[in-house]
């Protein structure tokens, strides 16, 4: 495709794949433009943030709209954009849509507790819009030319943790906060460690040597950096 990413504030990453780091807490969202789809990764912190999102889509793909979303893990930065994308197939690890309909006080506190205006989550959270599907194992979606994979490959940063991974020359893996570049990853009270590193394990096995891998927050890495993580996460766990 030949469009200039960077105009709209995007790296491209392959054909037709990129992501843009957030401001505030360098949360990644990304997308996969396929001929008759297009699948957004996370939708950002607020409704308006995820409105700017759907915009910068529109104008990187010629007008169309995002037809598909997948929630990497139900942390605020990650889902409270979600009804700014109206008519889209939500996707979610299974159990994500019980978690956030229940949770909405939790999400909202937490997102206070980082910055966001009160007001301005309350009306994240209310608008919510949960998973319409539930991927227990893998699910691939036809996105028109290309397919694409969606994992549940946790529980490790928290309990549903949804990877995408998107086959091609270069193969690239959107992790969620399953990886962590710019900072160490979190272990939060919803974290289960001592699985963590098989997630890891897992992300590794379906992306291989070569792919791409996309943290949710930080710079791009490879396998090597993904593996060295996941040592680091078994040692600071005492995991084997």
């Amino acid at each position: 495709m030949d469009v200039d990413w960077e105009e709209y504030g995007w790296e491209r990453l392959a054909d037709g794949v990129g992501r843009r780091r957030l401001p505030g807490w360098d949360a990644t969202v990304g997308v996969v433009i396929g001929r008759d789809a297009v699948l957004l990764y996370d939708t950002g912190s607020t409704l308006a943030e995820g409105a700017k999102l759907r915009a910068q889509v529109e104008a990187l793909t010629g007008g169309r709209r995002v037809t598909h979303i997948a929630l990497s893990h139900p942390h605020f930065d990650h889902v409270l954009g979600t009804a700014a994308f109206p008519g889209a197939e939500v996707f979610g690890a299974v159990g994500l849509d019980t978690l956030l309909r229940r949770e909405g006080a939790a999400l909202h506190g937490d997102a206070v507790r980082q910055g966001v205006d009160a007001f301005v989550a309350a009306a994240a959270v209310e608008a919510l819009v949960t998973p319409g599907h539930s991927v227990s194992g893998e699910w691939t979606l036809d996105l028109g030319g290309r397919q694409v994979l969606l994992a549940n490959v946790g529980p490790g940063h928290t309990a549903h943790d949804l990877a995408l991974c998107v086959p091609g020359s270069t193969e690239v893996v959107f992790c969620g906060d399953l990886v962590e570049e710019s900072g160490e990853p979190q272990a939060g009270p919803d974290a289960i460690p001592s699985r963590w590193p098989d997630a890891l394990d897992r992300l590794l096995a379906l992306g291989g040597e070569a792919a791409v891998y996309v943290p949710g927050h930080g710079a791009v890495v490879d396998a090597a950096f993904v593996r060295r993580q996941r040592d680091e996460l078994a040692r600071r766990f005492s995991v084997a």
